[in-house]
């Protein structure tokens, strides 16, 4: 009886260093990616579940579904071992281990970049400089056109009025 109920008590402490892991893969998780309030809402909620289900599936595997008070207390001691223990270990390995491959991903992309960049220069220079100095001597040669109309307007307008004013 004793050696069950010790055994239950060391089962539920590992689920508690199991919970406690998984609260640190959440955290990982949030220092390695900045996201809105809603996904860390989300996110919450996940872990929540989680752990439920986790808690439960032992009490019925390991304990016929009976709940008792040092199962808690056991994820308890479990949570507050992983915490001291083990946390500051995992966290430090697996934000270094982030932060390595963040720093191998953005050399990938400025490597990459480099070609698309020159790719995106030369695309300009041979499809849009020319397209834009068409349109742009396109649009000078109508605003002379214009203004020439409009200069040829104004002195038609002038010499009409002379035309019927002999006064002057």
């Amino acid at each position: 009886m004793i050696n069950t109920q010790l055994y239950l008590f060391l089962i539920f402490i590992l689920n508690g260093l199991i919970i406690g892991l998984l609260f640190d893969f959440f955290r990982i998780l949030r220092k390695a990616i900045k996201t809105s309030d809603l996904i860390t809402c989300i996110e919450d909620v996940v872990f929540w579940i989680l752990t439920g289900l986790i808690i439960l599936y032992s009490i019925f595997t390991y304990n016929n579904g009976e709940i008792r008070l040092f199962m808690f207390l056991a994820i308890i001691i479990g949570v507050i071992l992983y915490m001291m223990l083990i946390s500051k270990f995992i966290m430090g390995i697996s934000l270094t281990i982030i932060n390595f491959v963040k720093k191998i991903i953005s050399i990938i992309i400025n490597v990459i970049k480099i070609p698309i960049n020159l790719l995106t220069n030369l695309i300009k220079k041979i499809f849009f400089n020319p397209i834009s100095f068409v349109i742009l001597n396109i649009r000078k040669f109508f605003t002379k056109l214009f203004k020439n109309f409009y200069d040829t307007i104004k002195k038609v307008r002038i010499s009409n009025k002379f035309a019927k004013n002999p006064k002057n």
